[in-house]
């Protein structure tokens, strides 16, 4: 069994991107989903566009689903690169540039967050803060159960 991002360590974690966002003076959109994609919790600053809404949550997507960071799919998705495509072969749900992360416990994925609303190097600082947040925080005292896990494959 394995551990679930709760709506309080989710709400811990976009708290902190936003702070962090605050003190860079960029607004954006922060987005936790589980392991499944789906949203825990999302979060628009004022002044943050509105098309961040929606790149935020396929950051969050993309990450959870692959198991990774949205900025290493960017130059295996170029011409000519082995996922050239992707991004369109998905009717636009996978994003190939930073921001996204996968949120990891003992080895598994639990979920992602996603930020979006600045430069691409914005969004990654700020998705970090969050992601820190995530992956030091436990479900020990939560009142769910733990739910079965999913591994990521380690390409050989």
């Amino acid at each position: 069994m394995v551990d679930v991002i709760t709506m309080d360590q989710a709400l811990a974690a976009v708290d902190a991107s936003v702070n962090k966002a605050k003190s860079m003076r960029v607004p954006v959109v922060v987005t936790v989903v589980d392991a499944g994609g789906h949203v825990i919790v999302q979060q628009r600053m004022d002044k943050a566009m509105l098309i961040s809404i929606r790149i935020s949550q396929k950051k969050a997507e993309t990450s959870a689903l692959s198991f990774l960071t949205t900025d290493s799919f960017a130059p295996r998705s170029t011409p000519g690169a082995e996922l050239y495509g992707i991004q369109e072969s998905s009717c636009g749900d996978i994003i190939v540039f930073g921001g996204g992360f996968p949120v990891r416990r003992n080895g598994d994925v639990i979920g992602a967050i996603g930020v979006s609303g600045g430069s691409v190097e914005e969004d990654m600082a700020i998705a970090k803060v969050g992601l820190e947040a995530l992956e030091s925080s436990s479900s020990e005292d939560a009142p769910v159960k733990k739910r079965p896990g999913r591994k990521p494959k380690v390409a050989k």
